[in-house]
Order: C-alpha cells, then sequence, then structure tokens
C-alpha cells in the first residue's frame, strides 16, 4: 500500500473499546530512522512483517505520504536490529463505528497507561462517527507519534517538561 494516509487521532476515555472490538493483534515496532518528520519503521504484527515509510505531516498533522510493504517475520526480525533505541509494543484493537473502523492502541513498557485511537479518511473533510470511547482530538500533537513515543515515552512525561512539548 502507498499514498497519501489522512487520519485523526484520539485519546480514549475507559476500556469499552476492548467489549465492542472484532479484532486485536500484538504489535512490536521500532525505527530505522526518524528525523525531520520523516520515518522507516519495521513492524512485527502477530506473524507478519511490515516495513513502512512515511513521509513528513501535513495540514495539521492530518495528512502524510505513506508507502507500506509486507515482508516475512524473519526479515522484520533481522530489520529490527537496524532499529535506533526504544521499541513500541502495543496492542491494536479494531472497533467498528458506522463506516469506518477505529484502531485502537494499547501501550505497553514504557508506554503503559496510553491508549489512543486514530480512524482513517478518505479525505480530510470526510465526516464519520466517534464511539463512546472517544475523547480528546491528538491530530498533528507530536507528543502522540509512535516515533516521538519511542524517545520521549509516556511514563516520563510530567518528570521532563521538555518532552511533552509540540
Amino acid at each position: 500500500m502507498s499514498g497519501l494516509e489522512i487520519e485523526r487521532k484520539f485519546l480514549v476515555v475507559g476500556d469499552d473499546y476492548k467489549r465492542q472490538a472484532f479484532s486485536s493483534s500484538r504489535i512490536m515496532q521500532g525505527y530505522i530512522c526518524s528525523s525531520h518528520g520523516r520515518t522507516v519503521r519495521v513492524r512485527l504484527r502477530d506473524t507478519c512483517g511490515y516495513l513502512t515509510i512515511k513521509g513528513p505531516s501535513e495540514n495539521g498533522g492530518l495528512s502524510r505520504y505513506e508507502f507500506e510493504k509486507e515482508i516475512t517475520k524473519e526479515e522484520a526480525e533481522q530489520l529490527m536490529r537496524l532499529c535506533e533505541p526504544g521499541i513500541i509494543d502495543k496492542t491494536r484493537w479494531l472497533v467498528k463505528s458506522g463506516n469506518h473502523t477505529f484502531e485502537v492502541d494499547e501501550f505497553y513498557g514504557e508506554n503503559e497507561g496510553l491508549v489512543i485511537a486514530e480512524v482513517e479518511l478518505r479525505s480530510e473533510d470526510e465526516s464519520y462517527e466517534k464511539p463512546d470511547f472517544i475523547g480528546q482530538e491528538v491530530t498533528g500533537d507530536r507528543r502522540y507519534y509512535n516515533s516521538h513515543l519511542r524517545k520521549n515515552p509516556f511514563s516520563v512525561w510530567g518528570k521532563e517538561p521538555e518532552s511533552a512539548s509540540r
């Protein structure tokens, strides 16, 4: 898959998303490169691997170019050895809401306690139905980008004021 990724991102309130989910999977991901808004990511999702390249965010973080290629689990495991320090560990829950599917990420490790939902859209002004667990919108807030959470985990926010700055 490649092309323009358009998504909105939200904090999650409560844990009703687990009851509403139709699927879940464990994800481990690392970053070969993450600078100047561009990232090269390696992901292990259950038994599959993925290599993803993302460009800088546009329109207040609402859209960005994304290229993703499925690779073997073994290839992903090898590439994970090349990643910068810090691994993102999370469970992704899929929840249907109207015509959309919300991806809800429950983080572990140094990002324990953080739960974020994303919905992908076909256009920046496309309407969507928010499930009841959707809280504050954080689209474009770099603190909530996985590449940022790797270097500035949720567990240290508030302990280091500069880590939570946009």
